[in-house]
């Protein structure tokens, strides 16, 4: 499959074309199933290799099955006197999601049982979805609901539930080792920018990075429906992830610009867990300390007991918690380029962290002569230990249990500083990988 790239160098910060990309996904009509993933997948696919698989409907996925597929072309409410009030086409929120097709004049009366709004938002559309029970449904402010006229409305959505398939999307990306790092994000909401599209854009343009360079770990990412597209994909290839995901993030709510927030896995204290918080620590201490007992999206499957990946989530604003979330207003105001790059280069320093991320052993007994290798100034001043302290310390605590993370949180350098110094002494034979 040919790939259309970024029209930019390798090396500029890719937030304007990150949110250029927003920009182009935002109007289609996702959902769990349908042409509206399939497009999203189209387009990311000519960003990245990306392989499209599909599962039949009614396919058995642990305690699930695959439902079946939705399409829609097409829905509105026309009011008394014939005038189009809410049309499908302004604004695809307006129809609850897996709506049921109908043509029918209902009463204000009748039409209010399946009208939604938010009293508490009432300039915001809902976005409301009825998956695993069959029924139809509008949503619109609240301001226009209060509006409504009492008389015979009609309502039309036209819309098709039918066996088809699941879609998701998968990127792999082999590096050194069959040591995966496992990212994971969502494609199955309309157009909300935050909670939908910042997590597969961030993760496009972390797989072109990733396909720029050789890297020692591999890299697996998916583009799944959230929840039932993430069982999908455990009940297909459980057995390969945990014999191979030593690290994975659910890639989600990236896209603002408001505080970083940080969802462990159940463990706590997985790779994943330990190159977030020291990534974190260092670049944004203020940042929102979730627990496990918060999760909401797809890390309840990846850590459900069973599965038990290493899989933890860095966001900005965290799904639920912002007053945006679900509705109209997280929109293309809400998502920016400086928020997207922002989470980008979040998530590229925990990658690069937990690519250096080893455990070494110094291979002297005492400290190495570094003069000799012209690795220590042969001039002694008062500055001379400050010149080479950060390797002198990674040489003091590379005893064969410390991995790099530990040697950075005991130095208070960030792990990124220290793997050039790692690299350094290990091709001058002072220090050896254990693991």
């Amino acid at each position: 499959m040919s790939q259309r790239r970024p029209e930019r160098h390798p090396s500029d910060p890719p937030g304007q074309a990150m949110y250029g990309l927003v920009k182009r996904l935002f109007p289609i009509c996702r959902s769990l199933t349908g042409e509206g993933v399939r497009q999203t997948l189209r387009i990311l696919g000519e960003q990245i290799p990306l392989q499209v698989l599909e599962v039949e409907t009614g396919t058995q996925v642990f305690d699930w099955s695959v439902p079946k597929e939705w399409n829609i072309r097409g829905a509105f409410i026309e009011d008394p006197r014939g005038k189009r009030i809410l049309d499908f086409k302004d604004n695809n929120l307006h129809v609850v999601g897996y709506s049921t097709p109908v043509d029918a004049r209902l009463t204000l009366e009748e039409l209010q049982e399946h009208l939604h709004s938010l009293a508490d938002l009432p300039d915001a559309i809902p976005y409301i979805t009825s998956y695993y029970a069959e029924r139809w449904g509008f949503c619109l402010p609240h301001t226009q609901r209060l509006n409504l006229e009492k008389g015979e409305y009609h309502v039309v959505i036209d819309s098709e539930l039918k066996d088809g398939h699941l879609s998701y999307g998968e990127c792999l990306i082999p590096g050194e080792t069959a040591e995966e790092v496992f990212l994971s994000t969502y494609i199955c909401h309309p157009s909300m920018a935050n909670n939908e599209l910042s997590g597969p854009v961030i993760a496009t343009f972390l797989a072109q990075w990733l396909l720029s360079a050789p890297r020692r770990l591999s890299y697996r990412m998916v583009f799944v429906p959230e929840t039932i597209g993430s069982i999908t994909y455990l009940s297909k290839n459980l057995q390969h992830l945990k014999r191979n995901v030593v690290a994975g993030f659910n890639i989600t709510c990236v896209g603002d610009e408001r505080v970083y927030s940080y969802l462990p896995s159940r463990a706590g204290n997985t790779p994943a867990d330990r190159s977030a918080i020291h990534v974190l620590d260092h670049t944004h201490p203020g940042f929102i300390r979730w627990t496990y007992l918060d999760r909401g999206s797809d890390e309840r499957q990846y850590c459900s007991p069973g599965v038990d990946l290493p899989v933890a989530s860095v966001m900005r604003s965290k799904y639920g918690s912002y007053p945006e979330y679900h509705t109209s207003l997280d929109n293309l105001g809400f998502v920016t380029p400086t928020g997207l790059q922002g989470s980008y280069d979040v998530l590229q320093k925990c990658i690069l962290v937990l690519e250096a991320n080893r455990v070494y052993r110094a291979t002297s007994l005492g400290e190495p002569q570094l003069s000799r290798r012209g690795l220590y100034p042969t001039l002694s001043t008062r500055d001379t230990k400050e010149q080479v302290r950060k390797m002198m310390d990674l040489l003091a605590y590379a005893d064969g249990e410390n991995d790099l993370i530990e040697i950075a949180t005991i130095t208070g350098v960030p792990a990124w500083e220290l793997a050039p110094y790692a690299e350094t002494l290990r091709a001058e034979g002072l220090l050896a990988v254990v693991r």
